[in-house]
């Protein structure tokens, strides 16, 4: 008994590796041997392979046994230290798998795929972006980068992956595969309550993430608008003015009744009409062509890129290189498409 209880204790200290090629091996062994023994009775490998295979999982159904002496002794000798060695692999097998479950829990691994969307910052806002990613789009990934102990999300919920780390260390940016990134969104601390410290924060974050992936779309939130000045020297894409967005919302909605209902209409996919960007077709010459023939499909041409004055440029010829957008909905922009 003792020799079995030390064999077990030194199968569980065995490399992942030596131990699976240890198990391989001694079934291997055991299937040429049992075979050698009875060849009459199991009449080919594969019969003692699976002799072989039914009794290291202790579920032997009998079909196959072995009838000489020998054979029922060294059954009996593969039964005792093949089971040891099945039930090594296997609970190697599941502490893996634990362990990389909790390690993906607290993210600790990598990311590897490609064109996903980053998130930088966890809060409500960013919650609210994840839930709108994953409703207007089927596919793309996203990353959530933030020191939580633990995801904020849903370990089986695949499309959304957790890096813990620094927002300002650029391992953290690497394990996140920042430059095979579609684009990245840098939320403001909301830990922070000073304003101004707040947006100096952002601005630290994005330094980083504009020198590690240059080519990457980045969008930011800052609470003031006079802080943009600040990010003259980083190559940000977009800039989302929180404060002031709010409070413009705020005043309209005074003045105009409903006109939030139409601000959230454009600003979620997840009901009511919605943007969508478009690109140049070979028979649009002007963008009277465009508006026409999209409006008789049912969208609405509104810009071209940040340019909203589309109705008083319609006989302006459309460059090669424009980004159309379009206010339409989501069955009418898969026409489109």
């Amino acid at each position: 008994m003792h020799f079995f209880i030390k064999l077990g204790l030194n199968l569980i200290k065995m490399k992942n590796l030596t131990l699976f090629l240890c198990t391989v091996f001694f079934v291997v062994l055991c299937t040429f041997t049992i075979y050698f023994l009875e060849p009459d009775n199991f009449k080919s490998l594969l019969n003692s392979f699976y002799f072989v295979m039914t009794t290291f999982t202790t579920v032997g159904y009998g079909d196959y046994s072995p009838i000489t002496l020998a054979g029922k002794l060294f059954t009996v000798f593969m039964y005792l230290v093949g089971i040891g060695l099945l039930g090594a692999v296997i609970g190697k097998i599941i502490d893996s798998l634990t362990i990389y479950r909790r390690k993906k829990e607290e993210g600790k691994m990598p990311y590897t795929k490609e064109s996903h969307i980053i998130i930088i910052g966890w809060g409500k806002k960013a919650e609210s972006a994840v839930n709108e990613i994953l409703n207007s789009n089927s596919s793309v990934e996203i990353v959530i980068i933030d020191t939580l102990p633990k995801s904020p999300f849903d370990f089986a919920l695949n499309r959304v992956h957790y890096i813990q780390g620094d927002s300002a260390e650029e391992e953290t940016y690497e394990k996140a595969n920042i430059s095979k990134a579609k684009s990245v969104i840098i939320f403001a601390d909301d830990k922070i309550q000073d304003p101004s410290l707040r947006d100096a924060k952002t601005l630290n974050v994005a330094i980083v993430v504009e020198r590690l992936a240059p080519s990457v779309h980045t969008t930011v939130e800052i609470l003031t608008e006079k802080h943009t000045s600040n990010f003259a020297h980083v190559k940000v894409d977009e800039f989302i003015l929180s404060q002031e967005t709010i409070s413009s919302l705020a005043v309209r909605s005074a003045m105009y009744k409903g006109i939030s209902k139409v601000y959230s209409q454009l600003i979620s996919r997840q009901h009511g009409e919605d943007i969508y960007r478009l690109y140049k077709k070979k028979n649009w010459i002007t963008y009277k062509d465009a508006f026409k023939e999209l409006l008789e499909q049912g969208a609405t041409l509104i810009a071209d890129r940040e340019h909203l004055d589309i109705n008083r440029r319609l006989d302006e010829n459309i460059p090669d290189d424009a980004e159309l957008f379009v206010i339409c909905n989501n069955d009418t922009y898969q026409k489109l498409r």
